[in-house]
């Protein structure tokens, strides 16, 4: 059973971010107040059960909260950062626009850039321990999940509504052939070290 808070007399905001490995679209992070009495059976790490699951308890997760937001960083930014960093703003940026200010952050991961001077405690695999994590955890996913689905229609060589952006085989493939997006991250590791540098001599001109 996920714990309910690490602290019982703090105001705390689970923290989580999904898409940080994928090799294109935005990343997604989320920030969740859960009343201390919620529960539900369902709710663990979002890559613990499956998308049914995750759209069940989405809405349940947004109409319990007491406070719950999703924020994002573009490609383009995170090719401009890093996508560690930009995992950390996505979360500032949900966390700044919360309803009601926590007054601790329950982070999901070892790293996080402090905010704003609230307190915060890392977590590894916290999204299977604290259930405002994992709360988070699945709003990250699946708003993030949305998005490349309706981008899989704009660019449907790609697969996203399968792979979501992240690097299968069959992904680095449709890169190859078809070459790379706007929203494909730069930065990162598309192809093989020789091919990529032709391929972005031809990204430069989209």
């Amino acid at each position: 059973m996920l714990k309910p808070y690490h602290n019982d007399s703090e105001i705390e905001a689970g923290c989580d971010e999904a898409g940080r490995g994928c090799l294109a679209g935005p990343v997604y992070a989320a920030a969740v107040i859960l009343p201390k009495d919620f529960h539900h059976p369902l709710l663990n790490d979002s890559k613990q059960i499956s998308e049914k699951k995750r759209l069940l308890l989405r809405p349940i997760i947004e109409k319990e909260a007491v406070a719950w937001q999703v924020a994002r960083v573009e490609p383009k930014e995170i090719d401009e950062i890093n996508i560690l960093w930009a995992s950390f703003l996505a979360m500032h940026h949900a966390i700044e626009k919360l309803d009601t200010q926590p007054t601790s952050l329950l982070i999901d991961g070892n790293r996080f850039k402090p905010h704003d001077n609230i307190p915060h405690h890392c977590i590894i695999k916290g999204d299977g321990i604290y259930a405002s994590i994992a709360a988070a955890s699945i709003l990250a996913k699946t708003y993030r999940d949305e998005e490349m689905e309706r981008l899989a229609k704009l660019h449907p060589q790609y697969d996203w509504h399968k792979n979501k952006g992240y690097p299968t085989k069959a992904h680095r493939k449709s890169i190859q052939f078809h070459g790379a997006t706007i929203h494909h991250r730069r930065s990162f590791k598309l192809l093989a070290d020789g091919v990529q540098t032709k391929l972005f001599k031809t990204f430069e001109g989209l």
